[in-house]
Formats: structure tokens, C-alpha cells, sequence
């Protein structure tokens, strides 16, 4: 019998216990094994130059040369998958929107001494992330091996009725995205004009990155956009971002559409997940929403986007020839849950002509 390829990993930080919990946590998995570990980038460098990785995971401040500087280096010269892991204070948050424009695959939270709960939430989001990482470099995309219980919507919000009437005409647009997410909001956003539906977005990210990816992104579209805050109503003209590590999901009362932000289990692994965002619209919008799928590694948003078909709403997934992962979307597909599927630069303007 022929032992599947583990994804072999580079671990680069300057602490030597967070260089050894991520070793414990990544061999923990099996289909991961950490090749070598380093305190800076100069020992970095020596180690790919004797065996090249698969993934590498990165911290962003280290002595001697800065992991963003040290992660230029590496795309420019010898591309691997690299993996942020910061501890993601508000200047961090800034050079880890760098370290995405740098072209870093994931972003995730450097794990720390705490509870049970929160040592099990990191290891799954680190080996998830390193997966997706790896999944971003190849082609086909090989079948991710899940070992992790996955708790569904029904953990955060109960299932659509049927019952609720929809008395507004007003359109709002919920979309979700993983890996690969930050380049493809972008562009979906930039296509829309000043005018457009509220927009509410899950996009996996740590927490204390959110606000800094919305605070980018209102620099670039004619849309105006901010972390989504509890309570916020969702207007004409603004995309609210979901905080990291809290559920976003779209309620109504009257004509008004807002969001409630709230803590919850992870669903699908993540937090904010896109399924309890996408079960939020099809119960409380209906055929008044849009939903929209896009890149990402797994299946969050798939069975949330079919409940919103199921109620009528109109739905559209990212297609596999500009999604870096072709994950969340497939799966969409695969359920039926889709209306359209689109190439990413087709996606503003088919929303734009649905909600008018």
C-alpha cells in the first residue's frame, strides 16, 4: 500500500514555543508533518535552500529581516505557499494586508496558552489553513481528508420556516469567500457603484484583520465599507465585513434590514461562517437576496446558499477558472445551489442587473 504524501511544512518564528506548539499542532495531523522549524528568516532561507517545502508558515515581526520583507523574497525568487501567523494586534493587522498583497495564501491567529476550546479551535484553523495553502499550489486539487466533527447552522440559528412574509422590494447581497478571498471581494466591490444593494460579506480571517480589510477596501470602491458592528442596518451603498471570530447574520424588522453580530460555535470550522450568514438571508430576506459564493477551501456557505435558492433568492457561484480554491464554490454547485456560475469579473454586474 502507497502512504499518501504529507504536506510538509516550514515553520518560521522567533519564539521557541510558538515554534513548538505549532509543531505538535500541525504533526498532530496526518496528513502534515513539520519538516524543520526556524527563528528567522536568514535560517529560513539555508533550510529551503537543502529541501524545499510545501508550505511555509511565517510571523511578521522577527529579528534580523521582517517576515513581509522575507515573504517578497520568497515570491519573487522561489514561490511557496506561505501562511501569516501573527499574533495580529491593530498594527499588526496592517502589515498582515501587506503580507496578502504580498501574495500570502492565509492569515491566521498565532495560537497561545488558553482554554481547551481555544487550543482545539487553533488547531483546526492552522491545519485547515495549511491545507488550503498547499491546495492553492496545485492542480487538480487533491480530496481533503476531515477528521474534525463540523457542527452546521442549526448550532447558531434555526432552519427557514417557509412562514415569513416578505413585504419590501429591497434587495440585499450576502456573500462569502475563503482562500483567496481578499483579491476576489476586491474586485467584486470595485464593480459596484455608489447605488448598489447592502451588502453583508463573510470572509474567513482572524480577528483584528477584519477591520483593517474593510478600512482598505473603503479606500478602493465607490461602495462604502466597515466592519460590521451589531445592530448596523444594512443600506444602500455600504458592504459590511463580518468581525472576525464572530457570526454575522442578517435580521429585518419592519422594511429594515440589520445584522446581528454574536458569539456561537464554530459552524463549518469557522467563525464567522458563511452557512449561518446565508441561513440568516434565506429566513429573514428571502427572494429579496442575493447570495454570492467565492473561492475557498471546504464546503461553509454551500448547504446556507441552498436553503436560500430553496426560498427563492438568486444565487451565483464563483467558477473554477479564477477561484485560487476551488472549494466552497464546487460544493455549492455540487448541491444544487446555484443559479449562475460566473468568472469573478462577471459577478458585480449580474448582481447589479438581478437586484435592478
Amino acid at each position: 500500500m502507497i502512504n499518501k504524501k504529507k504536506i510538509r511544512v516550514l515553520v518560521v518564528d522567533d519564539s521557541a514555543v510558538v515554534r513548538q506548539t505549532m509543531k505538535q499542532i500541525l504533526d498532530s495531523d496526518p496528513d502534515i508533518e513539520v519538516m524543520a522549524t526556524a527563528s528567522d528568516p536568514y535560517i529560513a532561507a539555508g533550510k529551503i535552500r537543502k529541501e524545499v517545502p510545501d508550505v511555509i508558515t511565517l510571523d511578521v515581526e522577527m529579528p534580523r529581516m521582517d517576515g513581509i520583507t522575507f515573504l517578497q523574497k520568497i515570491m519573487t525568487q522561489h514561490p511557496i505557499p506561505v501562511v501569516i501567523c501573527s499574533g495580529l494586534t491593530t498594527k499588526d493587522s496592517d502589515l498582515a494586508m501587506k503580507a496578502l498583497e504580498a501574495g500570502a495564501a492565509e492569515i491566521i491567529e498565532k495560537p497561545r496558552l488558553g482554554t481547551k476550546r481555544f487550543l482545539e479551535e487553533s488547531r483546526m484553523r492552522i491545519c485547515d489553513a495549511v491545507r488550503a495553502a498547499a491546495m492553492a499550489r496545485r492542480r487538480p486539487l487533491p480530496k481533503i481528508r476531515s477528521v474534525d466533527p463540523k457542527l452546521t447552522a442549526d448550532a447558531v440559528i434555526p432552519k427557514p420556516t417557509g412562514r415569513t412574509m416578505f413585504h419590501t422590494t429591497e434587495k440585499v447581497v450576502l456573500a462569502g469567500a475563503s482562500t483567496g478571498g481578499t483579491e476576489a471581494l476586491r474586485i467584486f466591490l470595485e464593480g459596484m457603484p455608489m447605488d448598489a444593494p447592502g451588502i453583508v460579506i463573510v470572509q474567513h480571517m482572524p480577528e483584528q484583520f477584519t477591520a483593517a480589510f474593510a478600512k482598505r477596501l473603503d479606500t478602493l470602491c465607490r461602495v462604502s465599507v466597515k466592519e460590521a458592528e451589531n445592530n448596523d442596518t444594512v443600506i444602500r451603498g455600504r458592504a459590511l465585513i463580518a468581525p472576525g471570530n464572530r457570526h454575522t447574520l442578517l435580521k429585518r424588522s419592519g422594511t429594515r434590514y440589520y445584522v446581528e453580530v454574536r458569539d456561537g460555535p464554530l459552524v463549518c470550522r469557522h467563525r464567522p461562517s458563511v452557512d449561518v450568514l446565508f441561513r440568516s438571508g434565506a429566513r429573514y430576506a428571502g427572494p429579496n437576496a442575493v447570495g454570492v459564493i467565492m473561492t475557498g477551501m471546504g464546503d461553509d456557505g454551500a448547504k446556507g446558499m441552498r436553503e436560500m435558492k430553496d426560498v427563492g433568492a438568486f444565487t451565483i457561484a464563483q467558477d473554477e477558472a479564477t477561484s485560487v480554491v476551488f472549494g466552497m464554490p464546487n460544493e455549492a454547485i455540487k448541491l444544487g445551489a446555484t443559479e449562475k456560475v460566473l468568472p469573478l469579473g462577471n459577478i458585480a454586474s449580474m448582481v447589479i442587473r438581478v437586484c435592478s
